[in-house]
């Protein structure tokens, strides 16, 4: 059984739509969703889907990282889920699991990426830099922000008409679609290693 840990901050959508794929398997298990924000869709999500919720503040996650790290290692995690996640996940943490965290990110990377590219930032910075195509890109996560190892990318063409709003639709129909696939194949990464 690998163990899935799903941390995110906002509406939730994407947990919810992993959470339903991975409901009949018997080899994975959403086995707890991690929020910074105890007022984010997130959470009424999981509570609907019957998962364990953990509240952890900016602060909990940076001064009580050994704390987090032994909690995530005692519920058995085997991999890490960003999704929409807004803070830096702590360098300890990551070197805790070492290619067992990922992300998603709504760009193509390289293009977009960095501290503070998010969510309707990163629509409004394509459209504004006169891109033909956008995309996600899901990536393993290591020491610095959107420079991690690709898992899978996954494009839609931007037309002059897109406005920040229409091209969100069109990455969360990928990100709907691509996500999913992409943790699967992160999955099968770690048996393989395990």
């Amino acid at each position: 059984m690998i163990n899935v840990a799903i941390f995110a901050s906002g509406e939730g959508t994407n947990v919810e739509n992993l959470i339903k794929h991975f409901a009949t398997g018997k080899e994975v298990k959403i086995k707890l969703i991690v929020t910074n924000n105890p007022e984010a869709g997130v959470v009424k999500r999981a509570e609907a889907c019957k998962k364990n919720i953990q509240i952890v503040s900016k602060e909990a996650l940076s001064n009580y990282t050994e704390q987090l790290i032994n909690f995530l290692q005692t519920e058995k995690t085997d991999l890490i889920v960003l999704a929409g996640f807004l803070l830096k996940v702590p360098e300890k943490i990551v070197k805790a699991f070492p290619q067992r965290i990922i992300n998603i990110h709504p760009a193509l990377l390289p293009a977009h990426g960095g501290k503070g590219m998010y969510g309707k930032r990163v629509h409004e910075a394509v459209l504004k830099a006169g891109d033909k195509t956008s995309g996600i890109t899901i990536h393993y996560v290591d020491e610095e922000y959107d420079r991690g190892e690709h898992i899978l990318q996954a494009a839609c063409r931007v037309e002059k008409t897109d406005t920040p709003e229409t091209l969100a639709e069109k990455i969360h129909e990928l990100e709907y679609f691509y996500f999913p696939k992409a943790v699967e194949k992160a999955i099968e990464r770690l048996k393989i290693h395990n």
